[in-house]
């Protein structure tokens, strides 16, 4: 089917805005049907309108994988009803007071990697919730590993400043090949602007012709 461009929102950030896994994709409440649908067409998903905290930004304030999604503590009892009844996940917020969860884990349905600065019983929620190994590290000198890594189950592309044993470190901690690259013409957040799954995925409309090259190997697909 080849990787899809898009903007939502006018914005080349996609990655902010939604959250998937195999099976479903979290989209803002209010996202234009045609977008949706094109959506869930390229990753081969159901589409699950939500909000979490009442906010749009469901890729930062969550972490899934097909086992569960983790919610920041920001998430209102309604939302993680909808999203619970929707998916039939296991849905739950994660008890720290930093609230940007897709920024503190990156996690595929077998490993997840978690956060330097989450503290143990945080650590505790990411394995029960998502059902995975985890790995608490570092991604070069940053603690917001799920801002620079996508991973699926069947690659991980990963934030492009890291030498090659970093890199490897990375892909053995998620349990899949990694490869580095940047996205959207240059920006090192991986994660601000790609959404994927082990079917496919789609990148923000700035991401070149070699950084396409790049994710597709590094994602395979």
């Amino acid at each position: 089917m080849g990787l899809h461009l898009m903007d939502i929102y006018r914005s080349p950030n996609i990655g902010i805005f939604m959250r998937a896994n195999d099976k479903f994709l979290l989209v803002p409440k209010g996202l234009a049907q045609t977008k949706s649908d094109r959506l869930c067409e390229n990753l081969r998903v159901s589409a699950v309108p939500t909000s979490i905290g009442e906010s749009r930004l469901l890729g930062a304030l969550s972490a899934m994988n097909g086992n569960g999604v983790l919610v920041s503590r920001l998430a209102e009892e309604a939302e993680i009803r909808e999203i619970r009844d929707a998916t039939g996940l296991n849905v739950s917020r994660l008890e720290s007071k930093l609230t940007a969860v897709g920024n503190l884990v990156v996690a595929n349905d077998k490993r997840a990697l978690a956060s330097p600065a989450l503290d143990p019983r945080a650590l505790s929620q990411v394995r029960d919730v998502l059902g995975t190994e985890v790995q608490q590290d570092a991604i070069g000198e940053y603690y917001q590993v799920g801002s620079l890594a996508v991973t699926t189950n069947r690659g991980a592309a990963v934030y492009p400043g890291l030498d090659e044993a970093e890199v490897a470190r990375i892909g053995s901690a998620l349990g899949v090949d990694a490869y580095p690259t940047s996205i959207n013409g240059g920006v090192p957040y991986v994660s601000s602007g790609l959404v994927a799954n082990s079917r496919n995925a789609v990148a923000g409309s700035q991401t070149t012709g070699p950084e396409l090259v790049f994710i597709t190997r590094a994602l395979s697909v």
